[in-house]
């Protein structure tokens, strides 16, 4: 083979090779940053949620009306949970309270049609170690707005690996990971036995009382100035907090740590920032039941329509009545009260 034909046999297979990873690629887009779905891209792994939620946003057409915002917890409430909202969920892993107003003014930027907010809220991100940070989405941003983005991904063989992990689970309809996402938006998570969640559900109690509860929480005294900023950047569209329902068993390891006072706190704060909030935060019939948790710590996605149905219609006769209480000034120090007898009811019936 003379030195040209073999320059020439040598560009095509690349360009070939090219060619082929970039129209796979294409195909299960894996970054989600064209939005077509079919049969072999249903399934879609987290590569990173900030990056891919960030890039639905910028390169889809969208009409959303409503935004939600919350941890990995909030990830598993369905946007079609929701009747008659167009909701876009930006929940990620790991989310700061600090982190939300920056979430507020992008999707602003993109969303003009926003006039709703959900913000999903955690006791254990209230403390100084988790608020105190200043987060915010400009590193995201700015790496979306680079020259030839979404080229690069298309060219990219990390892309193809996730590509071709995504191809298999969704020809085989294989959810066995703890957070995967269909071309909806939805998150779904694999369904553990109850030995399985009694192990992981004990692992994540040690993880709170070693990283997160007891001495390693200090109520962050800025907390409210954050929720100020957040309120005010809703301006006069509708604002909704609601907190996030752990299990009893981690609610319970709350309180042996002595931080109900800091919980109490914590709802107050809510309260008289916003006039109310919804708190799905303590010992009822849902939270009772860990085999409604992966960890304990994250709820399947079942209880995060139960949890938008509460929040869309308080009457709704296919709920336990003791999920979600709407807690406004009036009826805060009753509710708080309650919640320390359930609490109380709680360690005794564990001990």
């Amino acid at each position: 083979m003379t030195d040209k034909k073999f320059a020439r046999t040598a560009l095509f297979l690349f360009l070939a090779l090219a060619a082929a990873t970039a129209g796979v690629n294409y195909w299960i887009d894996p970054l989600w940053h064209y939005g077509h779905a079919n049969a072999f891209n249903s399934i879609q792994k987290v590569t990173n949620e900030r990056e891919q939620k960030i890039a639905m946003l910028h390169y889809g057409p969208h009409d959303y009306d409503t935004l939600l915002i919350g941890s990995s917890r909030s990830t598993y409430i369905h946007p079609t949970a929701f009747e008659g909202w167009d909701v876009f969920n930006f929940s990620v892993a790991n989310m700061s309270v600090r982190e939300v107003h920056s979430m507020m003014l992008y999707s602003q930027s993109q969303l003009p049609d926003l006039k709703r907010y959900l913000i999903g809220v955690d006791f254990f991100k209230s403390s100084e170690r988790e608020a105190a940070a200043p987060r915010a989405l400009t590193n995201y941003e700015n790496k979306i707005n680079q020259p030839f983005y979404r080229t690069k991904n298309l060219l990219s063989l990390d892309s193809l690996e996730i590509s071709i992990q995504n191809f298999k689970k969704s020809v085989t309809d294989t959810i066995d990971e703890d957070r995967l996402y269909n071309r909806k938006g939805e998150a779904f998570a694999n369904r553990l036995t109850e030995e399985e969640v009694e192990k992981s559900t004990e692992s994540k109690i040690r993880r709170f009382e070693n990283v997160f509860y007891g001495n390693n929480y200090t109520y962050y005294k800025d907390y409210p100035m954050i929720l100020q900023k957040i309120k005010d950047a809703a301006g006069d569209d509708t604002l909704t907090f609601y907190t996030t329902p752990i299990s009893t068993g981690l609610f319970v390891s709350l309180v042996e740590t002595d931080l109900l006072d800091d919980y109490e706190q914590w709802i107050r704060d809510l309260v008289d920032v916003n006039g109310g909030i919804w708190n799905f935060m303590y010992p009822n019939t849902i939270t009772n039941d860990q085999m409604n948790y992966i960890d304990g710590h994250h709820f399947y996605p079942e209880i995060g329509t139960m949890l938008a149905k509460r929040i869309q219609n308080n009457n709704a006769s296919d709920i336990p009545t003791d999920f979600g209480v709407y807690v406004t000034p009036d009826n805060v120090d009753e509710h708080l009260e309650e919640v320390r007898r359930l609490a109380e009811k709680a360690v005794k019936e564990k001990n």
